[in-house]
């Protein structure tokens, strides 16, 4: 059964960092791009960025330019997003998702929450 899981998500304070990890099982890894939404509190679900099958084709939102950096290892079947400089804007469940053929698979989310 494919499945995406979704960790690293904490309470950080502003200007700090966090990682985060989606460990994808069940189906080839490898062949698929890759992507990191996130869904504020009230707010529609927003593309954050993402990645090519092989990691060398990346794309960000325009508010996470600089400061966020996708990135995949596929020999471990995961997808990070390093997140630095955090503002109280960043505080969302933060998503991965694989498009694949048969279905869009998306993990349970992981919270991030921006607080002094």
């Amino acid at each position: 059964q494919a499945q995406l899981v979704e960790s690293g998500g904490g309470l950080v304070q502003p200007g700090g960092s966090l990682r985060l990890s989606c460990v994808a099982s069940g189906f080839i890894f490898s062949i698929y791009g890759m992507t990191w939404y996130r869904q504020a509190p009230g707010k529609e679900r927003e593309l954050v960025a993402d990645i090519n099958s092989n990691g060398n084709i990346t794309n960000y939102a325009d508010f996470v330019k600089g400061r966020f950096t996708i990135s995949r290892d596929n020999a471990k079947k995961t997808v990070y997003l390093q997140m630095n400089s955090l503002n109280s804007d960043d505080t969302a469940v933060y998503y991965c998702k694989a498009p694949l053929r048969w279905t869009t698979l998306w993990g349970q989310g992981t919270r991030v929450t921006v607080s002094s």
